[in-house]
């Protein structure tokens, strides 16, 4: 869960949103999810991803030959596990950076710093920042790595969209409420405005933090018992975090979710990795939440 917890932690990127020298430029250009512009004469040859879902995308789009550094923790599919490392996803090894000459570097809002952005500009480098915070950033983001190296995303993004869709009609009536647990303790769940809170709306169940300000909140574990949720889903890679829960809160032994054995376990790769994964997440909680409610209706 600690691996979980800081590959979640929040870092906002404050700071003003600047343009490329764009005088004497023309023709097509990205703009970043910080605000900048970019103009692409050709493609680059060398870059690096600092976070293991763009390293996701990278390998998705069939870019992987112009990856030549990444992030301890990019270790889908197999192959990025062999690319050259560069650190974890809070601290780098920016000699290594420089040595590798990257002409471009992928970087998000939510999991690198604003400290890492500021050195990279300060070594010169070309970076450009991607903030996919639900459904639409992550097919911004796919979008936007496609158009910098001329590769079309339509097709993959209109069979996204039909699996997405098919999932909401067929949700449309459950009608229940979720918490989604990012860390026991201090008790941390998903809130609003995340991809997390993407994955149960999609499902047809509503977020029990749906009014918190926060993108993942400390909650009060008493007000877990009052909102009392249908399902719980817990991202683990154990199947002890039930007992551990109850080990922690034995007051939640009353919960809904836990009387009627509607806990949901879900990978955490799959899972907490807002890139290409994210639609077949989406259809691994639907699939599950269905048995449980045809379980339910059987008995």
């Amino acid at each position: 869960m600690k691996k979980l917890t800081l590959l979640l932690l929040i870092f906002s990127l404050l700071m003003s949103c600047k343009t490329e020298n764009t005088h004497s430029k023309k023709g097509n250009f990205i703009v970043d999810d910080l605000g900048n512009r970019f103009y692409f004469e050709q493609k680059p040859q060398r870059i690096i991803s600092l976070a293991p879902n763009l390293t996701e995308m990278i390998y998705d789009l069939k870019l992987e030959k112009y990856l030549v550094g990444n992030t301890i923790y990019c270790d889908f599919p197999e192959e990025a596990k062999h690319v050259e490392k560069v650190g974890d996803m809070l601290t780098f090894n920016f000699e290594k950076i420089v040595t590798l000459k990257p002409d471009l570097i992928f970087i998000t809002v939510e999991g690198n710093t604003k400290e890492t952005y500021d050195k990279f500009k300060e070594l010169g480098l070309r970076i450009f920042v991607s903030n996919p915070r639900n459904y639409e950033g992550i097919k911004k983001t796919y979008q936007d790595i496609g158009k910098i190296f001329s590769v079309n995303t339509e097709s993959t993004l209109k069979n996204w969209d039909s699996t997405i869709n098919r999932i909401k009609n067929g949700s449309k009536n459950f009608n229940k409420t979720a918490m989604f647990i990012v860390q026991l303790t201090p008790l941390m769940i998903a809130g609003p405005n995340t991809f997390l809170n993407e994955y149960l709306n999609f499902c047809g169940l509503k977020n029990i933090a749906y009014d918190s300000p926060l993108n993942y909140p400390i909650f009060n574990r008493e007000e877990v018992i009052k909102r009392n949720p249908d399902f719980i889903i817990i991202p683990t890679s154990d199947n002890d975090s039930a007992d551990k829960m109850i080990s922690i809160y034995p007051e939640w032994k009353t919960l809904k979710a836990i009387k009627n054995k509607k806990i949901i376990y879900v990978n955490n790769n799959l899972f907490l990795r807002p890139g290409p994964k994210f639609v077949k997440a989406v259809e691994n909680l639907f699939n599950q939440v269905l048995q449980l409610e045809e379980r339910v209706q059987h008995h």
